[in-house]
């Protein structure tokens, strides 16, 4: 004979923490966020059938704010759930819906589900960000579950605006997301998206037409695609460093992989960013573009300005910059290559003389000699125009 299970009526380990975090005062939530690479990769779906299971284990689960876009699928996931009303805010003779923060607050849930992390609230609210909203929340205590796309992190916004060549106007700091305790990738083939779009299910088929045409071709969707899992191989990546700092582990290999290219102001420089970046997504790594400042090298204006672009180019390919000022440029990139933990370095080749070959070791095989186990690509240098015959028999 079995004996009853009483577990059922026993609050959840969630439910617990939650009422701990209640009565001690600076109790914060955790943020989870659901990330996409573009609208209607099933970021919101996959946050309701979250707080369904959730739900279904006995924690006490609210819908702050939760936006379908009039997709049956995702607003038929939504019956059962408890859903906080809504404020109603007036703006120039229109009313419009917002998320009521405080009755959410009030209402101490466990968990909200509190959609589109880089939404902008309408004038007239309390905040203007609902992830300054969603801070509040976190704030007393109470866990939250949001969405956002790639195209929001404000570091990757410019980027997406080169691709799909449209201004990103609501952004959310990166700061705010990479605070998120759990990010997950909602992920989806482009073709898949593009079918879905097709079918209807993500705009209405006028919509649908003019988005596919215009700027979620297969080619954007993937370069999209491939900033979201860069982006969260980052994040990962950021957190295996803390705990490899935490334990004292200082003298270790890349946790995981991530590629170094040398920015300077040469034209050939864009090739080997395009190079380290298509190295990068290959192997889904984390790219930095090192742009190191030798008191011994002058820079013209115009230099400046041409590094400057380059750097400009460096970040709408995804890239993280690091600047720093170093002896010489042997000594700043062992510097970031050692603290980064890369294990591949692109960078372009020097012109060199033969006197200079003879008695003076490369950058790269300097880089070679004291980073061992990393990975040097050399880029080979444009060659410069003719405009000296005696120089150009030297090259």
């Amino acid at each position: 004979m079995t004996e009853p299970r009483v577990d059922e009526e026993r609050p959840t380990g969630e439910e617990m923490l939650a009422r701990v975090q209640a009565e001690q005062p600076g109790g914060r939530g955790r943020l989870r966020v659901y990330l996409g690479m573009a609208p209607g990769v099933g970021k919101t779906y996959r946050m309701l059938e979250e707080a369904h299971r959730r739900h279904d284990r006995g924690t006490d689960v609210v819908v702050g704010f939760v936006e379908t876009y009039g997709r049956r699928n995702t607003a038929a996931l939504l019956d059962g759930l408890e859903i906080v009303p809504r404020a109603r805010i007036e703006y120039r003779g229109v009313v419009v819906e917002e998320m009521d923060t405080q009755a959410v607050i009030d209402r101490r849930p466990t968990v909200a589900l509190v959609d589109e992390l880089a939404h902008t609230n309408v004038p007239g609210s309390v905040r203007e960000k609902r992830w300054q909203d969603i801070d509040l929340i976190l704030d007393a205590g109470i866990h939250v579950v949001s969405t956002c796309n790639v195209q929001h992190v404000e570091s990757l916004a410019d980027a997406v605006e080169t691709i799909l060549g449209v201004p990103v106007r609501e952004r959310v700091p990166d700061a705010v997301v990479r605070a998120a305790d759990e990010i997950e990738l909602v992920d989806m083939s482009p073709h898949a998206l593009r079918q879905r779009m097709r079918h209807g299910n993500v705009y209405p088929p006028d919509r649908a037409a003019i988005a596919l045409e215009r700027f979620f071709t297969e080619p954007n969707l993937t370069a999209l695609r491939d900033l979201s899992l860069r982006f969260v191989a980052g994040q990962v990546d950021e957190q295996l460093e803390d705990i490899v700092s935490e334990r004292g582990l200082r003298r270790l290999p890349a946790v995981s992989e991530r590629v170094l290219v040398v920015l300077d102001g040469r034209r050939a420089c864009r090739r080997a960013v395009r190079r380290a970046a298509s190295l990068s997504g290959a192997m889904h790594a984390l790219l930095i573009a090192a742009a190191v400042e030798t008191p011994s090298v002058g820079m013209s204006h115009d230099r400046r300005q041409d590094l400057q672009e380059n750097v400009d180019y460096a970040v709408d390919l995804g890239a993280e910059i690091v600047r720093l000022e170093a002896p010489d440029l042997v000594t700043g990139l062992l510097e970031i290559a050692r603290s980064r933990r890369v294990a591949h370095v692109v960078l372009v080749q020097e012109s060199r003389s033969v006197i200079d070959r003879l008695f003076r070791h490369s950058v790269a095989d300097r880089l070679l000699q004291q980073l061992p186990g990393v990975e040097v690509h050399l880029v080979a240098a444009e060659q410069p125009e003719a405009t000296n015959p005696q120089r150009s028999t030297t090259r």
